[in-house]
């Protein structure tokens, strides 16, 4: 009976232990379909939160800001009345740079993202702004606009004006239309 000398067994070893290994990386690599899809979804999120931020948020704030609010305040009753919605419309415009200073915290790395480059995205001031977001909407909902609604529907002539007012911001013709 012959023994086998260890120098022997160390080719075969070699290849055991660098099959081994190669079915490690493979391991690895059979996980990348699983994640292809969540990162592209990820990428088509950040885009669209950019995009959505920039042209719907900050015009909407602007709307309300520029708009709404001075017409409500124009209209309310003088007294307990106006104190009232100008103590709402300081609440929801302080909201509105608290939520912008967090949009512009999160801004550069959804960008990032949305190249599919790599990107530190700040998770806890997503939640923050979702949250936050939330909060305002569901009070500006309940509160404010009804109270709005009120105010403005006392005269048809201050629910119009607004009405044209955001038509004419929305709609403008370009300065060479009239060339």
């Amino acid at each position: 009976m012959t023994l086998a000398t260890p120098v022997q067994d160390e080719p075969i070893q070699d290849f055991t232990q660098c099959h081994a290994g190669i079915v490690r990386k493979l391991d690895t690599l059979a996980e990348l379909p699983a994640l292809l899809a969540p990162a592209a979804r990820a990428r088509e999120i950040a885009e669209q939160a950019v995009d959505f931020f920039r042209e719907a948020i900050f015009e909407h704030h602007l709307d309300e800001e520029r708009e709404l609010f001075p017409a409500v305040l124009a209209s309310a009753e003088k007294g307990a009345e106006w104190t009232r919605v100008q103590a709402m419309v300081q609440r929801l415009t302080d909201e509105h740079r608290a939520l912008e200073q967090v949009w512009k915290r999160l801004e550069p790395g959804l960008k990032k993202l949305a190249k599919g480059q790599p990107a530190d995205v700040d998770v806890a001031a997503i939640d923050q702004l979702v949250g936050q977001y939330q909060a305002h909407a569901r009070y500006e909902e309940a509160e404010f606009l009804p109270l709005s609604q009120t105010i403005l529907g006392r005269n048809a002539n201050h629910m119009a004006a607004l009405g044209m007012s955001l038509h004419m911001r929305h709609n403008r013709a370009p300065l060479n239309a009239y060339v």
